[in-house]
């Protein structure tokens, strides 16, 4: 008598096919990139190109250049976002959900496009300088190099502070607050010696995630840094020099580098999160109180200040989009003569940007469901490793991606250079973990019990998941997948590396444009993008039927 062959449990292959994508679409990629770093073009272990990073200081300067405006965009954006969250969340503020929503809509627009902002209204000709110019004849500085990327950053990343320690804020039980005030614990006081400790796991994340965007920006230096060259631009000048040699040995080293550095940074902050951990709930959440007199004046000021000041660039951008041109001038009037050139000229763009990116972002939300299953129903080695890989695009650059995906794609047996698919493996790989932690989140608040009580009652397992698991995460998965689309169609540093003329996106146009002093299309490109953007941040918000927004 013949036995039954057992059939493969479900969820192993999952995890195989899963742990097998990573490695080939990922892990291959960067140690190839290692590889290329070690050995010349004979095949001879080498260290010339890491000698010739750190024994040059042009080179090494950059490196430098990009610790320091990335430390400091930090410091800024942490004393402007942690003392916002507490106004925001302590007191009545009028207005307050649109001001939320302007806040996160300073975060979620491309850093490019705050820079190309800015040097309209700050630039040689800025529209800002030449009035102060005109009125009191003061030369104020333009927005080039170091200050203008730090303004830029600061006023692009402060509300991922601000949506970071608000949430850490809502865990803080009153009576703690109140048990402070009774103690004569007030005000500033109070703010430093309790609020701030107990929002400081919370802040440290939030201080990690605004170094590694800073570190790895690269369309805001690219604009406005002019002399000031930063680490990621270096990376990209030197893949792209180095390719007309066919040597690509150097820009690997500066990748590894890069690499090794924001690895290294990563460790140390969870090492330093892991000392200030521990727990938090909120029995009697923070009631924000009305607060009298001059206090209430300062702090409506101090919000609607600092905030106008991040999205006036946004705002400027639209007026721009509805003046005349002429050519690349601006002429006196107004019309939608830039959006009729814009849809001409850059329509296959915006085609592509919807083409490329909702194509990575199926693919996203399928696979951030099934890791975040594999990672909190099915823990083993195996979905330990998958979870540890998910999480290293986080603190990879995106222009180190781009090369890693040409170095390792660009020759046989497998072939992509060039095409839509290398770029939507790129997003997918990039923009993953976004879908994949807020999955785990809420998952993690599903018991077991119900999946194994329809089991029970001979439902399959791919149906218990399909038919009851995975409409239970809906909410969760549609929240993560937003935020990660609205960071797909913002995309620049990967795609710069992996476009051609085929599969330019709107990103890669407007910047084009930006380029060639074209401002009119720029500016309505720019809208478009940022349109898209207000959208998507609607549907989050409709969709987590909140009216507060955190991380």
């Amino acid at each position: 008598m013949m036995k039954k062959t057992k059939k493969p449990d479900l969820w192993v292959v999952v995890s195989i096919a899963i742990l097998c994508a990573y490695l080939i679409f990922l892990m291959y990629p960067m140690l190839n990139l290692l590889q290329q770093s070690l050995y010349n073009k004979d095949g001879a272990f080498t260290m010339e190109y890491f000698q010739k990073f750190f024994g040059r200081t042009y080179y090494f300067s950059t490196l430098w250049n990009s610790f320091k405006v990335s430390v400091l965009a930090t410091i800024v954006t942490l004393i402007i976002g942690v003392p916002l969250a507490y106004v925001y969340n302590m007191y009545e503020i009028k207005g307050k959900t649109v001001l939320q929503m302007v806040i996160i809509l300073c975060s979620m627009s491309a850093p490019f496009i705050g820079a190309y902002s800015w040097i309209l209204l700050l630039g040689n000709n800025g529209i800002i300088r030449k009035t102060i110019k005109s009125l009191l004849g003061i030369t104020m500085p333009t927005i080039y190099g170091f200050n203008g990327i730090l303004l830029v950053l600061s006023l692009q990343l402060f509300p991922l502070v601000f949506l970071y320690v608000s949430g850490a804020m809502k865990n803080i039980d009153n009576s703690l607050l109140e048990a402070s005030e009774n103690m004569g614990c007030k005000g500033v006081k109070r703010f430093f010696k309790v609020i701030v400790p107990l929002c400081m796991p919370t802040i440290l994340a939030a201080t990690l995630l605004v170094f590694m965007r800073a570190f790895a920006d690269f369309g805001t230096p690219l604009l406005i840094g002019q002399g000031y060259r930063t680490f990621p631009v270096e990376i990209y000048n030197a893949f792209f020099s180095e390719t007309t040699g066919g040597d690509y040995g150097f820009a690997c080293a500066i990748s590894v580098i890069a690499i090794v550095i924001t690895t290294v940074v990563f460790l140390l902050q969870k090492w330093t999160s892991n000392k200030f951990a521990f727990t938090m709930n909120a029995l009697h959440p923070i009631e924000r109180k009305k607060a009298k007199g001059p206090f209430n004046v300062l702090i409506h000021v101090f919000c609607y200040g600092i905030v106008g000041i991040a999205f006036m660039p946004q705002i400027y951008i639209l007026y721009e989009s509805f003046r005349k041109t002429s050519g690349k001038a601006f002429v006196p009037g107004y019309s939608l003569n830039s959006y009729r050139e814009a849809f001409k000229v850059a329509g296959n763009a915006i085609k592509n940007t919807f083409v490329i990116g909702l194509g990575a972002l199926v693919i996203i939300i399928f696979l951030a469901v099934l890791v975040a299953y594999l990672v909190i129903r099915r823990r083993n080695k195996v979905n330990g490793l998958i979870d540890i890989m998910s999480m290293l695009p986080y603190i990879i650059p995106g222009s180190v991606v781009g090369i890693a995906l040409i170095m390792a794609f660009n020759k046989k047996p497998l072939i992509l250079t060039g095409t839509m698919i290398i770029m939507i493996i790129a997003l997918v790989i990039r923009r993953l973990p976004y879908t994949i932690r807020s999955s785990v989140a809420t998952l993690q608040q599903i018991p077991i019990t119900v999946e194994e009580a329809a089991i029970s009652l001979g439902s399959s397992k791919a149906k218990t998941f399909f038919k009851i698991t995975v409409p239970m995460m809906s909410n969760g998965i549609i929240s993560g997948a937003i935020l990660s689309w609205v960071t797909i169609i913002t995309e620049l540093s990967t795609a710069i590396c992996l476009y051609t003329v085929r599969t330019q996106t709107l990103t890669l146009a407007i910047y084009t444009y930006v380029s060639r002093g074209n401002d009119g299309i720029a500016a309505a490109l720019a809208t478009i993008l940022s349109l898209t953007t207000v959208v998507s941040l609607a549907v989050f918000m409709k969709v987590s039927k909140s009216k507060d927004v955190t991380l």
